[in-house]
């Protein structure tokens, strides 16, 4: 059953498209009848033969956070590489930027996420109406930056339905604890005539988090964020579909903890490092050093502003034997100041456009599916003291296919990409890559609710500017980086199956998976002297193999408990090592319920240590996870409604530090958190 989006959801307050749906577990975890947009064919959850993570409803209302990353985390097979209070990446199956792809519905974020997890994603997860993860090599339709999954970030920017009696509104106010976190919510519709026309924004402030005290400090120097992002938008509806824009102008400023000019100095001599006049430190400590975690003089922060214009339009029936146009097109001007010491020190830009257009045919002998084109272009430069990258314009052209078709208790895809891309610097440096990507895959309806899915991926990427001709220190990150202008294209082979039980009182959906890369791509680390390494980007092959998954019961109507955990376990081929930065395993459980206007939450999961390590990267510690949520809903008439909720999130103050993250020592994760809401939408 694929079940609609109301114009504004009481589960949501947000949703105001009708191509998301709001049917949720007991948790607010969507179940596989809601209709996936990402996948091009108005597929549910349940009927994709790539595993798919939708949050939507309560549940993403009570975990937004300020950044992506956090916003996601905890979810299976999903972690983050958090780097203080303002920047922090999804990290899927143990990959993240530039093989995980950022979506706003569908159009690629260009920013400067990929080249540093220092870099925010450039998203505001409170203005979000639902987030889906496409967990594996999502390649076919949105490109070798999707190779190792990707992320559609659902928004309300331009309307696509008419609100109901003329006008709709939304607010929410937001106070935590641990971060002294003060935010604002707003978003308003109204329709006139044809037309309807959108507002919404965010004021979001925090200080730096609080930490247990064991951790040497009570709080993360830098670890602030001050955030505002407003939005106008309006569209032409009519009754086959509709053509609107919207311009979003971001404005934030957030520390970077764990950044030090101790190794401004350090500079590569072959393949070891000289700092000052020393070689490496043949004697550095494996553990942990939290004696010299924090800089407590002034913590160097980013200014960003981006400037984003989108042209979104989905038109039904266009011509004869077309089921459904649609149209992408987004237009980005990014930059970030680093500041030191009252001066910038460098400053990242990032223009770029996205152009993506499909056209879904009607049954031609039984094959449903989609044809289209996407055309990106990004200039990017920076400039400064840690000016480590050349300026480089990028151009990626590709074709895509992706056809369907249903014999009986099964149902095969096969798809195919084709890119083109050119990268070209003020060096006078050139690299060309064609790419080229396809997949078969079967889903077996097997009865009874249960369902067998399996994906056979052959996936290419090309290698981007930093990879190819970085050279320089990145202090974010206490690297020196040097590319290799000799780079290919990686390519990954990759099976994943998927077993699913969508009905009854148990559920579940459990996923194993294994890729196999060809000249995969990753930052070597050639020597270390203290917290700094010189790093080269290098090619070699490797190996992704993990699970990944969630059992559901329903004890009751209105309760429920799951167990749900993940685990990757990544390295180098022929006896070379692990790959660096890869999260630990995890194992948990949720209960949830709810009786009339009261619902409850608690979750409890263990990440166990990391010390399947490579060269020059030191172990992490395990921690438990304990973190509820309370709320109580009000209804009145006719359509308003409001809530009051409060999520606790690391109810025993455990501290606890991130494998994936660079600044692990530098940057442990909150301590004990309660975050107040209320929510109104009428």
């Amino acid at each position: 059953m694929k079940i609609r989006v109301l114009l504004l959801s009481a589960a949501s307050f947000l949703a105001t498209s009708p191509a998301f749906a709001t049917a949720e577990d007991a948790d607010g975890v969507a179940r596989g009848d809601i209709v996936v947009t990402a996948m091009g064919l108005e597929q549910t959850a349940d009927e994709t033969a790539t595993p798919v993570v939708t949050l939507t409803g309560d549940a993403l209302v009570h975990r937004r956070q300020a950044t992506l990353g956090d916003t996601l985390a905890g979810q299976p097979g999903i972690h983050f590489d958090n780097f203080g209070g303002g920047a922090s990446r999804p990290v899927i199956r143990g990959q993240t930027a530039p093989r995980i792809e950022a979506l706003a519905d569908g159009a690629g974020i260009r920013d400067a996420s990929a080249v540093s997890p220092d870099h925010a994603v450039t998203t505001e997860p409170l203005l979000l109406r639902g987030i889906e993860v496409l967990r594996g090599p999502a390649t076919l339709l949105y490109g070798g930056g999707a190779i190792g999954g990707a992320i559609n970030m659902l928004d309300d920017k331009v309307p696509t339905e008419q609100p109901e009696n003329g006008i709709t509104g939304v607010a929410e106010g937001r106070l935590g604890t641990a971060d002294d976190e003060r935010s604002l919510v707003g978003g308003l519709t109204v329709g006139a005539g044809p037309f309807a026309f959108r507002v919404e924004g965010v004021r979001r402030r925090s200080d730096a988090y609080r930490v247990p005290a064991r951790f040497g400090d009570r709080h993360v120097d830098g670890s602030y964020n001050d955030t505002s992002t407003v939005t106008l938008g309006g569209a032409w509806i009519g009754a086959d579909g509709y053509l609107g824009v919207a311009y979003t102008r971001q404005r934030s400023e957030y520390g970077l903890p764990g950044h030090s000019h101790e190794y401004e100095s350090c500079h590569p001599h072959g393949s070891s490092l000289h700092c000052g006049g020393h070689g490496h430190d043949d004697d550095h400590d494996d553990d942990h050093d939290h004696d010299h975690a924090h800089d407590h003089d002034e913590v160097p922060f980013v200014k960003l502003r981006s400037e984003r214009f989108d042209i979104r339009s989905d038109y039904r029936d266009p011509l004869p034997g077309l089921e459904k146009l649609r149209f992408r097109m987004a237009f980005t001007n990014y930059a970030h100041d680093e500041i030191e010491e009252d001066q910038i020190a460098t400053t990242f830009r990032n223009k770029a456009r996205d152009i993506r257009f499909e056209l879904t045919h009607r049954p031609i002998g039984g094959l449903h599916g989609i044809v289209g084109v996407q055309h990106a272009e990004s200039r990017f430069s920076a400039l400064g003291e840690e000016a480590f990258l050349p300026e480089s314009e990028t151009r990626n052209t590709a074709l895509f296919l992706k056809e369907a078709l249903r014999a009986g208790p099964l149902r095969f895809e096969i798809a195919a990409r084709q890119e083109w891309q050119t990268i070209e610097t003020t060096l006078g440096r050139r690299a060309s890559h064609r790419p080229f990507s396809f997949s078969g895959a079967a889903v077996w309806d097997m009865g009874g609710a249960y369902s067998l899915a399996l994906a056979l991926t052959r996936s290419q990427r090309a290698p981007n500017a930093q990879e190819l001709y970085a050279r320089g220190v990145h202090l974010a990150t206490n690297t020196y980086e040097l590319g290799t202008a000799t780079l290919g294209k990686e390519t990954s082979k990759a099976v994943d199956l998927t077993f699913r039980k969508t009905a009854g009182a148990t559920t579940l959906t459990l996923g194993a998976y294994y890729q196999d890369f060809d000249n995969y791509i990753y930052a070597d680390t050639l020597d270390r002297f203290e917290d700094f390494r010189l790093i080269r980007y290098t090619a070699a092959d490797a190996t992704f193999a993990g699970i990944d998954g969630e059992i559901r019961q329903q004890l009751t109507p209105g309760v429920s408990v799951a167990v749900f955990g993940d685990y990757v376990r990544a390295r180098l081929a022929h006896g070379r090592g692990n790959l660096p930065r890869i999260p630990a395993g995890r194992l948990g459980g949720r209960a949830d319920g709810a009786w009339g206007p009261v619902s409850a939450g608690l979750e409890y999961y263990r990440v166990f240590e990391q010390d399947r390590i490579a060269a020059f990267e030191t172990w992490t510690a395990g921690y438990d996870m304990l973190n509820a949520t309370a709320a109580y809903r009000l209804d009145f008439e006719p359509k308003a409604s409001a809530e009051l909720f409060v999520r606790a999130t690391n109810l025993t103050n455990a501290l606890a530090f991130n494998h994936a993250s660079f600044i692990t020592a530098a940057a442990p994760l909150r301590g004990r958190n309660f975050v107040f809401g209320l929510r109104a939408g009428f």
